[in-house]
């Protein structure tokens, strides 16, 4: 009897609405995971459309179109003699479901419905989707027909049911139903499934991987089984990555694993595993067996085709192997990197231009380009034809071969040091030094022309000159003149990306990026509409100390010397006059806060959901030996201040890569009101009389 199964999983660089490029990596993934022996092959969720819709999932096109690419599939050669599991949007009976289409050679064998769709965090899917809330039922589902006219089958199993081989059966899950505490995999692995799937479209952030890996181990280590987990990877449009991570556990240990941060487009993971390993493991768990003799059934689809052949007792099954996790640092320097590569390419522009200021944040943004630069020599030298055809298209040259990270960083990334009378030289020498280190093409100007002709015209309309505080100025004018400095370097770095290539006589125009970490964003320290405001920002989701370590990571794998200076200089806005020739200004003065500070209160008000006064009880806990309670109460009293009055900043934030839990990303993630009742009165209040309390 047959007892080796051969399995593909795969994760696919999808691009919303792009149902060409889409239809194209799916037959790829396909083809790639016939010729490796396989069966059944699983793809991402919502592979066909792309996940990241959003709202145009309620036009008919997008379903229309889905439709079309699913009669292209049902047709290609390349999907005979293979299950294929495709994800897409379907509308049953006036109602939109994320669904799975299963098909066998020109048949569709069961489209499955999601049962709990993810509606936290970055996730919308109860705006566009609803649950398919019938358990273990199944309805007839009318096909359109023009996939009538290629599967001969007027309507087809809708529903939640599960798919009996000649030689196994299989359950499919879908993203979310993995995180739920009462998931589907638990009752249908007592109901005799043995090959559990998941199809997701899952989002990079710091430190993850390990919970996503382990609760796909969990979900066979107390019940048995096969796990074939696939996920979207790469930039589909919109401010998160999709990183990939697609892997198959068997008895609770991976056998698979496929890379978390990669430029290929497809990437197909192949095992082949003993069906008699999860029987035999199932045989010894009495608790199991006896809930199992319990259990209400799944409605079966029986599908005359085997994963296994018959004659299989020489066929060699895969061992379990030891998940290789990335630290946070190498996750920063992959993650970003392979976002950058997506919105570069798919925005059809010439290379990107950065305001190099010399301090750790643009510097950090420089070192992510310099990584991109690094990943797409690697891809090319591995033989990545895809990667290959897209950098000669961005550096308009047909013959081109990039190969050294510093060569192609001069072709595709321009880096520009603003100074102004209120710069330091060793500011201007770090940008320099570290811009030669990474190969970008650089430029020195100064602002001060700009600046002066901007106040200049606020003086002669109202006869008066502002001045700095250091000369006699109010604090009203001394902010005025550091946001003027801040706004002249946006328009300049605007001019000068759509203007330089032109100058240099090559043709496009550049992508500006923005370096304003994510705790200065929660603070709101930054001026609006400053260098802040770009196309998009690598580091906008990543925290000062996360980014600390990844200059120390980026010293150590890119021997990049520059920013051991760097490192070790305070972080400063340099927009105050210099005393002495030396800088006065720093950042954690201004803000009246640390960086390490700000990132506690940030995870304690949007993870742990904390207002004023629950922030104040926690840290009154988390600082006692360093703060008396008066002196926590004035630090969270000052952090809610400043961050309502600043709150309405987010709202024209540049769009950021998605890396932390606690970004106060407004576009959906961070959902706040931008006008605050800055007194906070009721609220302090009640700190205050806790600490009179005290």
């Amino acid at each position: 009897m047959g007892r080796a199964v051969t399995v593909a999983t795969c994760a696919l660089n999808q691009w919303a609405l792009d149902f060409e490029g889409n239809l194209d990596r799916i037959v790829r993934s396909i083809g790639i995971a016939k010729s490796k022996g396989a069966r059944y092959r699983l793809g991402p969720e919502l592979e066909i459309c792309g996940y990241g819709c959003s709202d145009h999932y309620y036009e008919s096109d997008t379903l229309l179109h889905s439709f079309q690419v699913l009669e292209k599939l049902l047709e290609s050669p390349a999907t005979q003699d293979i299950i294929c599991d495709v994800g897409m949007p379907v509308l049953h009976r006036n109602v939109r479901y994320n669904c799975r289409v299963i098909f066998l050679n020109k048949k569709i064998l069961l489209i499955r419905p999601k049962t709990a769709l993810a509606n936290a965090g970055n996730y919308r899917e109860l705006r566009w989707f609803t649950p398919w809330s019938k358990a273990r039922h199944v309805e007839e589902y009318f096909l359109p027909r023009i996939i009538q006219e290629v599967t001969g089958q007027e309507t087809v199993p809708f529903g939640d049911a599960v798919l009996a081989t000649k030689d196994t059966c299989l359950g499919a899950e879908m993203c979310e139903e993995l995180w739920t505490p009462n998931s589907p995999h638990i009752e249908m692995g007592l109901d005799g499934v043995e090959i559990f799937t998941n199809s997701s479209g899952s989002h990079h952030v710091l430190r993850k991987a390990h919970t996503r890996v382990d609760l796909v181990n969990s979900a066979t280590a107390k019940n048995g089984g096969i796990y074939i987990f696939a996920n979207q990877k790469g930039c589909d449009g919109d401010r998160v990555y999709y990183d990939g991570c697609a892997m198959i556990s068997m008895n609770g240990e991976t056998v698979a694993q496929g890379s978390q941060f990669s430029l290929d487009d497809v990437e197909v993971l192949v095992a082949t595993l003993d069906l008699e390993d999860v029987r035999s493991y199932r045989a010894e768990i009495s608790s199991r067996n006896l809930a199992a003799s319990k259990v209400t059934p799944y409605p079966r689809v029986k599908v005359n085709f085997a994963l296994s052949c018959p004659d299989d007792v020489a066929v060699p099954t895969c061992m379990p192997i030891q998940w290789r996790y990335h630290s946070p640092e190498e996750e920063i320097s992959l993650g970003p990197a392979c976002w950058l590569w997506d919105y570069l390419r798919r925005s059809k522009q010439a290379g990107f231009l950065l305001p190099l200021s010399g301090g750790i944040d643009s510097s950090a943004t420089a070192c992510i380009v310099y990584s991109m630069c690094h990943q797409v020599c690697l891809a090319v030298k591995n033989g990545n034809a895809d990667v290959l055809a897209d950098a000669r298209r961005i550096v308009n040259d047909e013959t081109y071969i990039p190969e050294v990270p510093q060569e192609f960083c001069k072709r595709v990334f321009t880096t520009c040091y603003m100074a102004s009378e209120n710069s330091s030289q060793d500011t201007c020498n770090r940008a320099k030094l570290l811009a030669e280190q990474i190969g970008s093409y650089h430029i020195n100007l100064n602002v001060d022309v700009a600046v002066k002709a901007v106040v200049g015209i606020f003086s002669v309309v109202t006869g008066q000159t502002p001045r700095f505080s250091v000369y006699g100025g109010s604090s009203r004018e001394n902010l005025a003149l550091q946001n003027v400095q801040a706004r002249i370097r946006m328009v300049l770095a605007y001019l000068f990306a759509q203007l330089t290539l032109w100058a240099r006589g090559m043709p496009g125009g550049l992508l500006v990026l923005g370096s304003a970490n994510v705790d200065e964003s929660l603070r709101g320290y930054l001026t609006k509409y400053d260098c802040s405001s770009a196309d998009i920002n690598p580091i906008g989701g990543i925290s000062k100390t996360d980014l600390k370590n990844f200059i120390q990571y980026c010293i150590e794998n890119f021997q990049l010397t520059a920013l051991r200076s760097i490192m070790s200089a305070p972080p400063t806005a340099e927009l105050e006059p210099l005393v002495d020739g030396q800088v006065a200004q720093t950042d954690e003065a201004d803000m009246g806060m640390t960086y390490a500070e700000l990132s506690i209160y940030g995870k304690l008000r949007k993870i742990g959901k904390a207002g004023p006064y629950s922030m104040f009880c926690k840290l009154i806990n988390m600082w006692k030996e360093i703060c008396t309670p008066r002196e926590v109460a004035a630090k969270v009293k000052h952090f809610f201040r400043m961050y309502s009055v600043n709150r309405h900043k987010m709202t024209t934030l540049t769009p950021s890569y998605h890396a932390e839990n606690y970004s106060p990303d407004d576009n959906r993630f961070d959902l706040r009101p931008f006008l605050y009742n800055t007194t906070w009165s009721w609220q302090f209040r009640c700190i205050d009389k806790k600490v009179n309390a005290l």
